[in-house]
């Protein structure tokens, strides 16, 4: 068993830049916490896993007519700028788990071993609609899932709710390490997830390891 992973949520270009193709309201401020997040994990050799969209514009989930909540306009198109995670939480060589089934034995054999990030690309809000991400999650085995990223109450409140569903794993969402796209819908949120049992901190407790019991460092 893995005892803390880092769960990093859509930190792109289009999501994180002002003037990015779908912007969430004020996540350009979350940039330098996201950025300490990154450089404690590897400093402490904390596995860390990001979520990525990878669309096309045939993903059901772009629209020229979007309605906000199941449709949006294109962003994080395949190979575009926008697309790229932002610096300061970018990868170093990435095991990538690409959004189409994988023999398990295959994927298993990609990551074990493997001390460093990875990289699992999406095309829906939801991280489990990669059909290999219950698998990362199963060779992992983590005793606590440590989520920030964006947007909070679309692609991370899918994750959490995965998590959760999952069992198994302390779940600890870092807010002052992200940013919804509804305000209100935020703090919705937050109170739910406390009531299932998800701790709501802030990065200077990650930083000086105020989390779960059960959560400890790998080396």
């Amino acid at each position: 068993m893995t005892g803390t992973i880092f769960w990093d949520v859509d930190t792109q270009v289009d999501f994180m830049v002002p003037g990015g193709k779908l912007y969430v309201p004020d996540a350009a401020a979350i940039t330098a916490n996201l950025d300490r997040l990154t450089r404690h994990a590897r400093e402490r050799g904390i596995p860390r896993v990001a979520s990525v969209d990878d669309h096309t514009l045939f993903d059901p989930e772009i629209s020229d007519t979007p309605d906000f909540r199941e449709t949006f306009p294109p962003h994080c198109l395949h190979g575009t700028d926008g697309q790229k995670k932002i610096p300061a939480t970018a990868m170093a060589s990435p095991v990538v788990v690409p959004n189409r089934p994988e023999d398990p034995d295959a994927l298993r054999a990609r990551l074990r071993g493997h001390r460093g990030e990875i990289l699992i690309e999406k095309s829906r809000f939801d991280v489990f609609t990669n059909p290999n991400t219950g698998a990362v999650l199963d060779l992992l085995a983590p005793a606590t899932i440590v989520v920030y990223g964006v947007a909070q109450d679309v692609c991370d409140a899918h994750a959490i709710r995965g998590f959760l569903e999952r069992g198994g794993a302390s779940v600890v969402f870092v807010e002052d390490a992200a940013r919804p796209i509804d305000a209100g819908r935020g703090r919705e949120l937050l109170e739910e997830w406390r009531r299932q049992g998800v701790r709501v901190i802030r990065t200077g407790d990650v930083l000086a390891g105020d989390l779960p019991a059960a959560a400890f460092p790998v080396r």
